[in-house]
């Protein structure tokens, strides 16, 4: 730590924004994703969709694999609980879409509590099995149980309504995914300055350490999978809202690969990290897309040869960065801003 990163009082360690610089930027930022969906052609506006919703999975297993230290591989699942979820009330009730998403997420906090039960006993490369198992069994459960969830063909599902008013399209979804997004990154950024925060890093770094000191550890990693749970039920219930259709294979293993693959890649036990990651990721397959269009006509083979290059490129990423980068862009990104902040009088 630097002499002048020292913090004088508890008020200015726990502070959100350190300066007034910062609050001017964040309010910047703000109106720049407000006035986004106005100037971006649909294309555009479909991807920033489909990063807010991975923003709000990758922040929720970020709080259980990056500041709890729990590997899981059941985010795929958790969100398609609540999908179904919100699928179901959409088509059953009249439920407005705040209620059904609360539903989904609470419906997914649940099961994320009986996915982590083996916590306490097992972790590391055993839990990483053990969150797998589960998400083939939901897997299973959405793909057989016709009444509830529509079997392999799925279930369409009403638009997101409130107050009479329906959101049909991108530019609608947006206006709900963007304020979910920042309300459920603020959420995690204060939970890190209460108790319960500081219990998952605690945790994290030393769970017997942590377990002598007082901290009941099954209590406190039932909650971390109760919360990265709900985050991932948030998520599914927009991913269904969005494209209003969900079937069995929505939330495949690659899925829950890919929100490994964000956290690591934009850095664990970084709320940053769970952003860049996010839209990292969310935008490799769209840059493999514009190549493979590119390449085609000199080489008409290339739409072959690239399909299965995103599972490819996925897992050399994980390596990559455990390898070379293991605090992951958001190391990169501080680095680009302490050289700033020192230009032109570094040495």
């Amino acid at each position: 730590m630097r002499i002048g990163d020292a913090k004088q009082t508890y008020l200015a360690d726990e502070a959100i924004w350190t300066s007034n610089t910062q609050k001017i930027w964040f309010a910047l930022l703000l109106a720049a994703l407000l006035a986004f969906p106005f100037m971006a052609s649909s294309y555009l506006l479909y991807l920033g969709c489909l990063v807010g919703i991975a923003v709000i999975s990758a922040t929720g297993l970020n709080i259980l694999t990056g500041y709890t230290g729990l590997i899981s591989l059941g985010q795929a699942g958790f969100m398609g609980v609540g999908a179904y979820t919100v699928a179901w009330l959409s088509n059953n009730t009249a439920l407005p879409f705040p209620v059904t998403l609360l539903a989904a997420g609470l419906l997914a906090a649940a099961v994320g509590i009986l996915v982590g039960l083996p916590s306490l006993r097992v972790k590391g490369l055993y839990l990483a099995i053990a969150t797998l198992a589960a998400s083939v069994f939901l897997h299973f459960i959405f793909a057989e149980w016709e009444p509830v969830t529509g079997g392999m063909e799925g279930q369409s599902l009403q638009p997101a309504h409130l107050l009479g008013l329906e959101f049909r399209s991108d530019f609608a979804m947006y206006f709900i995914i963007l304020p979910l997004a920042v309300l459920a990154l603020l959420a995690a950024k204060n939970l890190f300055r209460t108790r319960v925060g500081r219990a998952f890093i605690a945790i994290r770094d030393r769970d017997i350490s942590a377990e002598i000191l007082g901290i009941p550890l099954l209590k406190y990693k039932l909650m971390s999978f109760a919360l990265s749970s709900f985050y991932a039920g948030v998520a599914g219930g927009l991913f269904a809202y969005f494209y209003r259709v969900v079937t069995p294979e929505s939330f495949p293993l690659s899925m829950s690969i890919f929100y490994l693959a964000a956290v690591i890649v934009g850095g664990m036990g970084n709320l940053l990290g769970g952003i860049l990651g996010a839209a990292f990721m969310t935008l490799v397959p769209e840059a493999l897309k514009l190549l493979t269009a590119v390449m085609t006509p000199i080489w008409p083979n290339a739409p072959v040869f690239m399909s299965p290059m995103l599972e490819i490129i996925f897992g050399a990423l994980i390596v990559g960065f455990l390898i070379f980068e293991p605090h992951g862009l958001a190391e990169i990104w501080r680095r680009i801003r302490r050289f700033f902040h020192l230009w032109p009088f570094r040495s």
